[in-house]
Parts: structure tokens; C-alpha cells; sequence
């Protein structure tokens, strides 16, 4: 009896490890990321910043959506939006908006011999869509994972996951 309560307590404290590597929300890391979480989708959905969301993603980007397939490369997703884009009227509502759900941000550092060369960002996003009178009415309610490398100094994604996509109630 007394080598399996060695085994649960060798368990236990390696799941609370596990439970604290998350990052603070009140840490650079954390804030970091929120910061450009917001700038990335600020770029896609607001201002159309087809120039930031180049600085945004690694050349060998890749997206993967569970509605919409997988995206190569970052000149063909930011290709896409740019599209999109081209296609709004002048001073027009945006079409879409992206809600970072409140809580839900998550960032989990990336070590490699002790160095941090990366993070995953994770959470919960909800969208909402212009419909005919011109009103935004409730989309989808998806997660997202974000692979985030350092490339020098800069904070770019080289993995992006949206999936869960459901109707909001």
C-alpha cells in the first residue's frame, strides 16, 4: 500500500505542475500575445491591415479550419483577406466581427534547453455577421490554437487551428 501512495502523490504533483504551466495572465508572455491577438484580428476584421498581418505569420504558416479546409503558406491566406478586402465598399460597416471571448485566453510558454522559443495561445471566439437590415446578429462560437515562434525578436504564428465551430444560442 505504501508504494501505490508514492505513485498517486509522484502523479498528483505532476499534474500540478502540469495545472501551473499556464502562463499569468498578468506576465509578459500572457500580455504579449494578448496584445497581438488583438492587433491580428484588428487587422483582419477591422482595418483590412494587409501589411500588418504580413508581419504576423511565418512565411511557412499554415491554417487549419474544420469548415474551411487547410490554408498554405502565409501569402495565400493574407491573399485572402486582402480579397475580401478589395471587395468592401468605402466607409461601409465591416461585415464580420470577431469577440475574443472574456476569460478565455490561454498561453502556455514553449521551452527548448531552457530557452523559450515559442508559445501556444488557446481560446474561445465568437463571431458575429451584418445581416440584410444591416445589423449584427449572432455566428459561430469557435476555439482557437495559435502557434506562436519568436523569429529574432518578433512574435509571428506558424500554426493557426480554429475548430468547434457552432451556432451561438
Amino acid at each position: 500500500m505504501k508504494g501505490v501512495g508514492k505513485i498517486a502523490l509522484l502523479a498528483f504533483g505532476m499534474l500540478s505542475m502540469n495545472l501551473n504551466a499556464q502562463s499569468d495572465t498578468e506576465n509578459a508572455l500572457y500580455t504579449t500575445l494578448k496584445a497581438k491577438d488583438s492587433i491580428l484580428f484588428d487587422a483582419a476584421f477591422n482595418s483590412c491591415g494587409i501589411a500588418t498581418l504580413h508581419t504576423l505569420f511565418t512565411m511557412d504558416f499554415e491554417f487549419y479550419h474544420d469548415k474551411g479546409g487547410i490554408t498554405e503558406g502565409r501569402d495565400t491566406f493574407v491573399g485572402r483577406i486582402a480579397d475580401e478586402c478589395s471587395n468592401r465598399k468605402p466607409g461601409a460597416q465591416q461585415p464580420a466581427k470577431r469577440i475574443l471571448v472574456p476569460g478565455s485566453l490561454e498561453v502556455y510558454p514553449l521551452y527548448q534547453n531552457g530557452r523559450l522559443y515559442g508559445a501556444i495561445q488557446h481560446g474561445v471566439h465568437s463571431f458575429e455577421f451584418l445581416n440584410d437590415s444591416g445589423e449584427y446578429q449572432k455566428g459561430d462560437i469557435a476555439k482557437f490554437t495559435h502557434v506562436w515562434i519568436l523569429d529574432g525578436d518578433e512574435w509571428k504564428i506558424k500554426r493557426e487551428l480554429s475548430y468547434d465551430h457552432q451556432l451561438q444560442q
